[in-house]
């Protein structure tokens, strides 16, 4: 394994495509950022390319992207772009929708665009734009490298299999249309380089194999691994510090025998949120530790009498009604399967028969919640076997009546890719109906991926209006029940940082455009009521705490605060610890 350190070693890395991708939470952004910024200060013309649905690019480098690129202010060289699946698909609808607006009658085009609401259309619009970044040399003939900043792995990964999937598609249904050129671009080892960024954590390394692998059968092998966050402790007579940096190396000592194969590089903790380009320079080649201690805030008051900790008093308040449902949101790597997991063995603990499941297509809970529990059943909502169950219902019901040319039709359609969508859809929405009768506990997927999920859910509801004979009941009732603060309890779960507060307070703004209100936040994994001495710790404690008033005063009516532990909350017993002992959550300052 070849191990270098810092930013400086990823911008020498040969090659024109650098993609920069992981389990959510674990940096991409920051580290994608670093890089790019380091290569046009080297010079380089570069253009940095978001992909993530719920993207903070914009946040990150202090400057309004659109879906074209954007000169970046104070970088000469670089531009930026966020590649937005829903402003792709307004622009895609509109194309095929426009020509028919004067030739068509209201009603025509008012179905065709009905047709195209799905989350199905949404992927589509952001393959068509991604392949053409990727596929097409003169859409980015301007430019040395061009920089991915990609989604959660989940999606990342759906995106990355789309050429293989529409190729196969496309080919049985005689369009013409070709996709080879950006799956040939991702499998030049001269052309590409992916980075899996990870955190020196058990969890974020199993998802990094796990893409790893996944990548490989796609033919991506030529594949790096940033650890993103490496925590060595100054003072070496603080017991918090001490503990994060074991916990660290026990990861890494850990680590799959794959991962450890590939050529490395470690990127420090830094005591500083990296927003603005003052804070991405100094991750980058020419900044030194000591520079980055230019960014770390006075420290704050560390008092913490007044601080809501852990889950038991959030617990006793979803148990009082004795059934319905709790959905864990928020972006990914902020510990939403933990909390989740916590939650539905709590419950369980009190009596309650439960139910915990997962839409996460990079669902981890068997990694987590080890053990057997009385009363809790735990469950994935598995993509394949999901569209292979609902193929086959399709199959026998509509097809039954077809002769052999017609059912053949219908099995080409079901190959489609956007027979996933539907059938992912419909066991959710059977899942949330199980909560009538009992606690349903769902982990949902990271932000994008979930509100594509609602969005379908939206676009399910308007059909169903029409045609409710057709719609099972558990499809026909999701939206209502959704909707109901009775029966649905939703918990935004986030870490107590710049990105993923703003990302979740986005994400509480689009729930509310649906109709569906949070029942409380999850600030998860703080600092702020422990103890510490180490200048770095006591830096983050300062800059966090900003965040856990922001979410309290301007977010949130209900709030719990689970610390960081010494030891990663697995099995039973380890979930135990998040409930804490102090009084859990506060009516916080926004009626």
């Amino acid at each position: 394994m070849l191990l270098t350190s810092g930013i400086g070693g990823l911008a020498r890395v040969p090659g024109r495509h650098l993609f920069f991708t992981g389990k959510g939470g674990v940096g991409k952004t920051s580290i994608a950022c670093a890089t790019a910024v380091a290569l046009a200060d080297g010079g380089r013309r570069v253009l940095l390319v978001s992909t993530d649905p719920a993207s903070n690019l914009d946040e990150v480098l202090g400057a309004p992207l659109g879906l074209r690129p954007t000169a970046v202010p104070g970088v000469p060289g670089l531009a930026a772009m966020n590649l937005d699946p829903e402003a792709a698909a307004r622009d895609y609808r509109e194309r095929v929708v426009g020509p028919y607006r004067e030739a068509l009658p209201a009603a025509a085009v008012a179905s065709i665009e009905e047709q195209l609401s799905g989350a199905c259309t949404v992927e589509i619009a952001a393959f068509d734009e991604f392949s053409k970044l990727l596929g097409d040399p003169a859409t980015t003939r301007a430019y040395d490298h061009v920089v991915f900043d990609t989604a959660p792995t989940g999606h990342t990964l759906r995106l990355l299999t789309l050429p293989a999937a529409w190729a196969g598609f496309l080919d049985t249904n005689g369009t013409g249309a070709s996709c080879l050129g950006p799956l040939a671009a991702l499998t030049d080892l001269a052309r590409t380089t992916v980075f899996l960024v990870s955190r020196p954590e058990s969890s974020t390394l199993a998802e990094a194999e796990r893409t790893r692998g996944e990548l490989a059968a796609l033919g991506v092998t030529n594949l790096r691994l940033v650890i993103n966050g490496r925590f060595e402790a100054v003072d070496r007579s603080d017991p918090l510090a001490q503990a994060l940096e074991a916990r660290g190396h026990a990861a890494l000592a850990a680590m799959p025998a794959g991962l450890s194969a590939l050529p490395r590089t470690d990127v420090p903790l830094y005591p500083f949120s990296v927003l603005g380009l003052e804070a991405i320079r100094s991750l980058g080649p020419r900044a030194g530790r000591g520079r980055a201690y230019h960014h770390v805030p006075p420290a704050a008051d560390r008092r913490t009498e007044d601080v809501p900790r852990g889950l038991s008093a959030l617990v006793d308040a979803i148990a009082a009604p004795g059934r319905g449902v709790v959905m864990t949101m928020g972006k990914g790597g902020v510990g939403k399967t933990t909390v989740a997991a916590a939650i539905a063995v709590a419950l369980a603990r009190r009596g309650h028969r439960v139910h915990l499941s997962t839409t996460d297509p990079a669902a981890h809970l068997r990694r987590i919640l080890t053990d057997e529990v009385p009363g809790l059943t735990v469950s994935r909502i598995d993509p394949g076997a999901e569209t292979r169950a609902y193929s086959a219902d399709i199959l026998e019901t509509a097809g039954g009546a077809l002769d052999a040319q017609g059912r053949a039709l219908l099995e080409e359609d079901l190959r489609s890719p956007c027979t996933e969508e539907i059938a992912v859809f419909r066991a959710f929405a059977q899942t949330v109906a199980a909560g009538t009768e009992r606690f349903v506990v769902v982990d949902t997927a990271p932000t994008g991926h979930t509100l594509l999920l609602l969005d379908a859910t939206e676009a399910y509801h308007r059909e169903v209006s029409r045609s409710t004979s057709e719609m099972p009941e558990a499809v026909r009732e999701l939206l209502p029940r959704l909707r109901d603060p009775d029966f649905t309890r939703v918990l935004i779960v986030s870490l107590p940082e710049a990105t993923p507060v703003h990302e979740a307070a986005r994400l509480q703004a689009d729930l509310g455009r649906a109709g569906i209100a949070p029942f409380a936040w999850v600030l998860n994994q703080s600092l702020t009521p422990l103890a510490a001495r180490d200048p770095v710790l006591v830096a983050r404690q300062a800059a966090e705490r900003a965040y856990v008033d922001e979410v309290c005063q301007e977010h949130a009516t209900r709030v719990a605060l689970v610390p960081w532990l010494p030891e990663p909350p697995t099995g039973a017993r380890g979930l135990e610890a998040l409930l804490g002992s102090d009084p859990a959550t506060v009516t916080a300052g926004r009626e």
